[in-house]
């Protein structure tokens, strides 16, 4: 397309979105065209102070008005732009309008969201319109999915793809959780009916897939005998997204499974996290006390460079299909700040830049981009392999 600009990065001030801007300003190709949009042109001229530091060449980089509030702001920045991510949430509050304008203006998407209410709103008003545009409306390009869809799509492509397949995911990490996945949450305990309501809404709609069978079971608590390790189902946005993406592609075969799990080494963490979790939960179904808990943890704030070096994370996967069995792992460094940055930042140049697959509307990442995103990650240091088959 003849656009400007190769990307876009909206949220650029914020704590995660100059981590992304760093990361782009570090691996983008030569002559690519990266833009930063935002409201604050002050802020905005800081972090490209801070992009020309590590390379000279970014003393330019073009800024860009866009306002929430302001829909011709963002039609401008859609319209000149191949690809606009945002790591600008909670997206239920602020996403909806650069959603729009994307799908609108024929422009590749790609945001962090892990609001279930939000992905099956944006699939309502937008994914038709994008079908037309040839819009790419990829959500969920950070911790919240990649690992997990792009992990359950390495690990298919191990079994035989004419059988059944069962795969469990089985989650470790350890790392503060960000700020704005934070803010999330809460938005989304506080909406669990509306969430609810949407899914059905989207299910009824969308239908599912006339050829094959894919879908997510919660699974229950388990010991896992090999590690001795407790088992606890994760009932995040994760699955469904892995789900989406079986119900479009052949790799995962004509009946699929998924499972989740939170790996934890002893049963006290489990009944404490519980605990914790409901206690959270209920705090969030009241205002006073769901703002109040947003602000313990600023989304535009995060831990410094030492701590996030010492974060982790590792995802299992055990599949099973046509008699064979696959154990492989994704793994990487701080999931909730650092490896969300380079997940965005590769998502943003895999869409601007690669040879995809001819398909547009609301897409999950392995749909849209497979393959050549896993090797993109796997080149930029995250880990894709196979532990055991």
């Amino acid at each position: 397309m003849d656009r400007r600009h190769d990307v876009t990065l909206f949220g650029a001030t914020g704590f995660t979105g100059a981590l992304t801007a760093e990361y782009l300003a570090r691996h983008a190709p030569p002559g690519f065209r990266l833009a930063l949009a935002g409201r604050n042109r002050a802020k905005l001229e800081s972090v490209r102070g801070k992009l020309a530091a590590i390379d000279p060449r970014w003393a330019d980089t073009p800024l860009l008005h866009a306002d929430i509030g302001d829909a011709e702001s963002l039609a401008a920045v859609a319209a000149a732009s191949r690809v606009v991510a945002t790591t600008v949430g909670p997206y239920l509050e602020y996403g909806e309008p650069l959603v729009a304008a994307c799908a609108e203006h024929g422009t590749a998407y790609a945001d962090l969201t892990g609001e279930p209410e939000f992905v099956d709103r944006m699939y309502l008003r937008y994914d038709r319109r994008a079908r037309e545009t040839g819009a790419r409306l990829v959500h969920a390009c950070g911790f919240d999915s990649i690992p997990y869809d792009l992990g359950a799509l390495y690990t298919v492509q191990k079994l035989p793809r004419d059988s059944k397949i069962e795969l469990s995911g089985y989650v470790r990490a350890g790392a503060m959780f960000s700020g704005g996945t934070f803010a999330s949450a809460i938005t989304v305990f506080s909406r669990l009916f509306e969430m609810t309501q949407i899914a059905k809404q989207r299910a009824k709609t969308e239908g599912g897939p006339t050829s094959r069978r894919a879908r997510t079971v919660l699974g229950v608590p388990h010991r896992d005998a090999e590690t001795g390790r407790w088992a606890v189902p994760m009932p995040t946005i994760d699955p469904r997204i892995v789900a989406r993406s079986a119900a479009e592609l052949d790799e995962y075969g004509p009946d699929f499974t998924y499972r989740q799990f939170m790996s934890v080494k002893r049963l006290p963490t489990v009944a404490a996290g519980a605990a914790g979790l409901g206690a959270v939960f209920a705090l969030a179904q009241v205002p006073p006390t769901r703002r109040a808990l947003i602000k313990l943890v600023n989304p535009g704030s995060g831990p410094d460079e030492e701590k996030r070096a010492r974060s982790w994370f590792k995802v299992r996967f055990h599949g099973s299909g046509g008699g064979r069995r696959v154990v492989t792992e994704v793994a990487g460094g701080d999931p909730g700040y650092d490896e969300t940055a380079k997940m965005l930042g590769e998502s943003a140049m895999c869409l601007a830049l690669d040879d995809l697959p001819a398909v547009s509307g609301q897409l999950t990442t392995a749909v849209a981009m497979g393959d050549a995103l896993v090797k993109r990650l796997v080149d930029a240091g995250i880990v894709f392999r196979v532990v055991r088959n």
